[in-house]
């Protein structure tokens, strides 16, 4: 369409099209990288605009005016998210935040709630049918033109065409300014790329192929997505689409063909990158950008099956609290689309949530994980809500669990050097038990080498690896769970009782070279419940004696052969050269597994119906 044809009367300059804005007019800018550079430079520069309150999601521009105090003194800014770029000034309270959910800021222009004058937006140039795009800024930007008594559009020929509720008329336009200019581009820098790679090693493991993802706002969340490469069919429905994408839709990594909502499409509701990003979204028809009420909305998320949200945090306390918005008193970015997500993927069938974030900050000096929330500290996600916490350290499985349990999970993900004192400092608020010992000081990482499953016959996969602290509930009820006669071939009497210093003892005790535990766990609904456990300990320098026990119902399925097997290797690589074990003469079947796997195995009569076995590692 020829706009200076069609609607000659609608087309101005900058400068004329700002003056349209009257006093004291609520003003509504279109979001982040969307935001219509020109029009806000336009309106900032004329002098004679005074008292203007301003609304916008992210922004970006107005970080070159906003500590000047001419800019103070005329404009009053109000944010839902604050940029990096707007963090310092709202540090020094030249900003009011205003906290939200995405889903519900529409709402709030709708309602009046928030009243608008008049929205300044920026859209790509109208097609045949008069139809422009917003382009890479749907998000909240549909919901304040609608809501606005004026609209001033920006036309940009470098604003990308995207499908969904993207579409605006120039007949819904009350003014038009043509100006060609490169959009703002968002290019994250990653801080510490060890610490991104060894979260991104955790989360990798928690996101099967043909899963839906959401990534939340953050340079953490983004610098994981390379990192999964490796799966396949991912689905995307996410507010905010980044470079960190990139990789993924060019690998085929996401093929949106196992979504059961809005499959072969990624869902989403605004674009924050480089330009190879947008000429990427431009014009493609995979990308279906939908207004925040929408794609937010947590009964939109739910319909999407086997979702994982993916966000980030400043703080986690020992409850599982989520700070995303504050340090302290200090206003550092927003609720995003954290929350949303979050109870979203909670009511999506097999969905959940993981929060990731860095164990520590001020270059290690400060602990993220705490036992109680910096004074001033907002909640964003409340401890009912919090599902899996992961750190550099390992993932903290929180959803359904006690206090007690979740000091205990979080202690064990938290820096090595912090871990005693959040004991402690969980003793003293009573979370946990005085008598708690404190998680191993080691980086347990290289435990992830131990991780190994097993199909069973019954189809089902049984998941071994090295016993945790947080696992001593789990090993009580497990041995709680035995048949009588499975606790008397393991311990040789008719124990009642499992007590808790029996079980802190046992991984009290594993320090994963002289000590292994490994467990075997097998998926029970959304959660994995012990079926097997196996062990050695040190004899001396050469010598390790070994132990293990199964649930009845995994018995004869090839479970005890694969803990020796894993147990094996494990004592092998710590330099021990032979097995020995003490069992049961009437205990058959153990017997029975030892042989098999070491056919060359020495047993010998002991005292009181026992049988000592002796096994060579090779």
């Amino acid at each position: 369409m020829d706009i200076h044809a069609y609607c000659p009367h609608k087309i101005v300059q900058p400068q004329q099209a700002v003056r349209k804005i009257k006093n004291g007019s609520r003003v509504f800018i279109g979001t982040g990288c969307g935001e219509p550079q020109a029009l806000i430079r336009a309106m900032v520069e004329d002098e004679m605009l005074q008292d203007i309150v301003v609304y916008q999601m992210l922004s970006s521009t107005l970080s070159d005016y906003v500590h000047e105090r001419s800019f103070s003194n005329r404009f009053s800014l109000k944010l839902f998210f604050i940029s990096q770029s707007m963090r310092q000034a709202a540090f020094e309270g030249k900003i009011d935040y205003i906290p939200a959910y995405l889903s519900q800021i529409p709402k709030l222009f709708a309602s009046k709630r928030i009243g608008l004058d008049v929205a300044l937006i920026q859209v790509s140039p109208p097609d045949r049918f008069g139809f422009c795009s917003l382009g890479i800024s749907v998000d909240i930007t549909l919901s304040g033109m609608q809501s606005a008594s004026t609209v001033i559009a920006q036309i940009n020929p470098y604003m990308p065409k995207t499908s969904g509720d993207s579409l605006v008329h120039v007949d819904d336009l009350d003014y038009i300014v043509e100006h060609k200019e490169s959009l703002v581009e968002f290019l994250p820098t990653v801080k510490n790329q060890e610490i991104v790679e060894r979260i991104a090693f955790y989360v990798n493991k928690l996101v099967d192929n043909g899963c839906t993802l959401q990534i939340g706002f953050g340079h953490l969340p983004d610098a994981i997505l390379p990192y999964l490469t490796g799966k396949k069919d991912l689905g995307i429905h996410t507010q905010v689409i980044t470079d960190g994408f990139l990789p993924l839709f060019k690998e085929k990594v996401i093929t949106n063909k196992r979504k059961n909502y809005l499959p072969n499409r990624v869902v989403a509701s605004l674009c924050m990158g480089s330009s190879d990003l947008y000429d990427y979204v431009n014009n493609n028809p995979m990308f279906y950008f939908r207004s925040s009420e929408f794609v937010n909305d947590p009964n939109v998320i739910a319909k999407n099956d086997y979702l994982i949200s993916i966000s980030s945090a400043l703080e986690v306390d020992l409850t599982g609290q989520i700070c995303t918005d504050s340090k302290g008193h200090l206003f550092y970015s927003g609720i995003g689309d954290q929350v949303d997500f979050i109870r979203g993927s909670s009511m999506s069938f097999e969905g959940f949530s993981i929060i990731v974030l860095p164990s520590t900050a001020q270059n290690g000096e400060v602990s993220r994980i705490v036992p109680h929330l910096s004074p001033g500290a907002g909640v964003a996600t409340t401890r009912g809500d919090v599902d899996i916490v992961v750190t550099e350290y390992g993932v903290a499985e929180l959803h359904g669990k006690g206090i007690y349990q979740r000091v205990v999970e979080l202690a064990q993900i938290a820096h090595p050097k912090f871990r005693a004192e959040i004991i402690d400092q969980a003793k003293q608020h009573r979370y946990i038990f005085p008598d708690q010992l404190p998680p191993t000081k080691q980086d347990l990482l290289f435990l992830e080498n131990y991780k190994t499953d097993l199909e069973l016959r019954s189809g089902k996969h049984i998941e071994f690896r090295p016993l945790l602290p947080a696992d001593e509930f789990e090993s009580r009820n497990f041995f709680y769970s035995l048949q009588e006669t499975t606790v008397y071939y393991r311990f040789f009497n008719k124990r009642k009782v499992f007590s808790r210093d029996m079980l802190q003892e046992q991984w009290a005790n594993v320090d994963y070279r002289k000590n292994m535990t490994l467990i075997g766990l097998v998926q029970v609904g959304k959660h994995k419940e012990i079926a097997a456990i196996g062990s050695y300990a040190e004899v001396d320098e050469t010598t390790a004696e070994v132990a293990f026990v199964v649930k009845e119902s995994y018995q004869g399925q090839g479970v005890g052969s694969r803990l020796l097997e894993i147990l094996e290797r494990i004592a092998k690589e710590n330099k021990y050269k032979r097995f020995t074990a003490t069992v049961l003469s009437e205990n058959q079947t153990m017997i029975h597994v030892f042989k098999k796997h070491f056919p060359q195995a020495r047993l010998t009569r002991g005292g009181g119906g026992e049988v000592e076995v002796y096994m060579d590692l090779l």
